[in-house]
């Protein structure tokens, strides 16, 4: 009897330790610092990818490539003569960095090497790059350049701003300025004009990004939606909070901010924003750059090098099922009781707008899971209790409560945290 009980004990034991074992590392399901090869305390401006590759440029150390999602980075310097990288571009075969005092430089080996093409460029201060078809853009200091032969030669379409993005849509050309907002053209930069209406007056726009038919501003103060060509523009959130880049996954809209909370994300074009900065609280730098390659989300930082998340894990809902259901469904979550994560499963039977939030036991909410227009089908969200507040506390042991609300539908359920 004495060795059944002792071996149930040692079973019992196995199994606790190998449970905490797991639940410590869920407790990771966050940013984690990539810089391994790079240095911790790099400036990273921008990335860009090119078949297996995915290229870092850097304030000081001109450009890194991993071939494993930054596990490990390796310069990529040879030819470059100037290591101040503000922008980069991949157009066709060419890969082309634009640099903050030595122009443009291309490469047409995957990074092997660089060679400067900067014949008749307006100025030598490019903060900006994009491609329009088989034309360059070269946004600088004191205007716009542009170039019909990969760079070889450039020839001015407009002068007289600090331009500070761009962005390209069939044949309309935005951009962004340092106190002037937004210039467009649509015709490839042959006329422009001011596009405005709805910016305070001297709005920096500091980041353009384009969602189907949205188009959106990070700028000063917030971030801004255009949903008319740039027509008007309507103020959707981060307002006081200076937005340093944005990028589009999907529903997904992403921000990279300074003073702000470093990466927020919207499931709703902008109408909400929910802060995605777990393990970087600490943080006294902030996101300069994003960036998302296969199942990875990348932020550069100020002097704090590359972070990456998992990218199912930041959103933190997947549809499952495309299949359309007969009626709404919320399921009890599993597993349940949960430490530190659970998964949430609900059924839409029309697309719409739905919310899946929690809330504590005195009925305050504690987090939002999903807020924004689902097409119709199954899906599951997780909630990872560990710092899905964004400021490094974890959720105390308790009961809890999720709800989703859709169209006229409301369920609530209960759930039990132990830890």
């Amino acid at each position: 009897m004495k060795k059944i009980i002792f071996k149930l004990l040692f079973i019992i034991s196995a199994f606790l330790i190998l449970n905490s074992t797991f639940l410590i590392r869920n407790c990771q399901s966050q940013w984690v610092q990539m810089s391994n090869g790079m240095g911790a305390n790099t400036f990273v401006s921008s990335f860009i990818s090119s078949g297996s590759n995915i290229f870092a440029g850097t304030y000081g150390n001109g450009i890194y490539t991993t071939t494993n999602y930054g596990g490990m980075w390796s310069t990529a310097n040879n030819g470059l003569t100037y290591q101040n990288i503000s922008a980069l571009l991949k157009s066709g075969s060419n890969i082309y960095a634009g640099t903050f005092g030595d122009g443009v430089f291309r490469s047409n080996n995957n990074g092997g090497n660089w060679i400067a093409v900067n014949s008749n460029l307006l100025n030598l201060a490019v903060t900006a790059l994009a491609s329009s078809g088989n034309n360059i853009l070269a946004g600088t200091g004191v205007g716009i350049s542009l170039s019909t032969n990969s760079g070889e030669v450039w020839s001015t379409i407009l002068t007289g701003n600090n331009i500070n993005t761009l962005l390209t849509n069939e044949n309309n050309i935005f951009a962004g300025t340092n106190n002037n907002g937004i210039f467009l053209s649509t015709n490839n930069g042959e006329n422009w004009t001011v596009a405005n209406n709805g910016f305070p007056t001297g709005t920096s726009v500091i980041t353009l990004a384009l969602s189907g038919t949205n188009i959106f501003a990070g700028t000063g103060n917030g971030v801004y939606l255009s949903t008319n060509n740039g027509g008007n523009w309507i103020s959707k959130g981060l307002t006081n909070i200076v937005v340093r880049d944005l990028t589009v996954n999907g529903i997904y809209i992403f921000a990279a901010t300074e003073g702000g909370g470093a990466v927020y994300i919207s499931t709703n074009n902008g109408a909400n924003w929910i802060i995605k900065n777990q393990g970087m609280e600490n943080l006294i730098h902030f996101a300069f750059s994003l960036f998302v390659a296969d199942n990875f989300i990348f932020a550069g930082m100020y002097n704090a090098s590359v972070w990456r998340r998992d990218l199912s894990e930041i959103l933190g809902i997947k549809q499952i099922s495309e299949l359309v259901p007969t009626s709404y469904s919320l399921y009890q979550n599993y597993p349940n009781p949960f430490n530190p994560s659970t998964v949430i499963r609900f059924q839409l039977p029309v697309a719409g707008n739905a919310s899946l939030k929690i809330f504590d036991i005195t009925g305050k909410e504690v987090a939002i899971l999903v807020n924004g227009k689902l097409n119709a089908g199954s899906y599951e969200a997780v909630w990872d209790a560990c710092l899905t507040n964004g400021q490094g506390t974890r959720f105390a042991s308790g009961v809890y409560f999720y709800r989703l609300t859709a169209e006229g539908y409301g369920e609530t359920k209960r759930m039990l945290l132990i830890k």
